[in-house]
């Protein structure tokens, strides 16, 4: 069995109705197994950016690839390289005994606490996958009681474009390069 890889895909879309729904349907149908789903806007209105992290064998990572340029509100498909920035969110709460003991965590991993209570104290904490996970365990010491997380947004390093667009969508035609197949 070939080794899996973990990849995080950037996909621009067409704000239609049901592209969302399409998306995860393809991935359903095939089987594929998605770790972090993000969609947002982008800096026009007709189009947004869907966010995928897959881990896949590598015959799956090339398939997802060709099957999501397939879908017709694709508009276009890249493979962020690991050198891409790549963050999530997390909201941490947590029990509110030392609540200056949790403020003192949550600056350590650049986080701050963004509500608190009585009972509970809930921190913002913004970094990679291995950050959020190392911040999770170390608010247990304060008792967890909830968790949740964003999924990650990336976004491609230096001049390199997150989601370069197909030559027919000529919105920026002058200023962002057309797509090279990379399968």
């Amino acid at each position: 069995t070939p080794p899996t890889r973990r990849v995080t895909l950037s996909a621009l879309v067409k704000n239609d109705p049901g592209v969302l729904a399409r998306v995860s349907g393809l991935f359903s149908r095939r089987q594929f197994n998605i770790e972090s789903l993000t969609v947002g806007p982008i800096e026009d209105d007709e189009h947004s950016r869907i966010t995928l992290v897959v881990e896949e064998h590598e015959p799956g990572v090339e398939q997802v690839k060709k099957q999501l340029r397939k879908l017709v509100p694709v508009v276009s498909v890249h493979e962020l390289e690991s050198a891409g920035i790549e963050r999530e969110l997390a909201l941490i709460k947590v029990d509110a005994e030392n609540p200056a003991a949790v403020q003192s965590l949550a600056e350590m991993y650049g986080g701050q606490a963004v509500g608190a209570g009585r009972e509970t104290v809930t921190v913002e904490i913004t970094g990679s996958r291995p950050k959020l996970e190392a911040a999770v365990d170390a608010f247990e010491q304060f008792g967890v009681r909830e968790v949740t997380r964003t999924g990650a947004a990336a976004i491609a390093r230096g001049t390199d474009w997150t989601a370069p667009v197909e030559d027919e969508w000529n919105a920026k035609a002058d200023t962002i390069p057309p797509v090279e197949a990379d399968d």
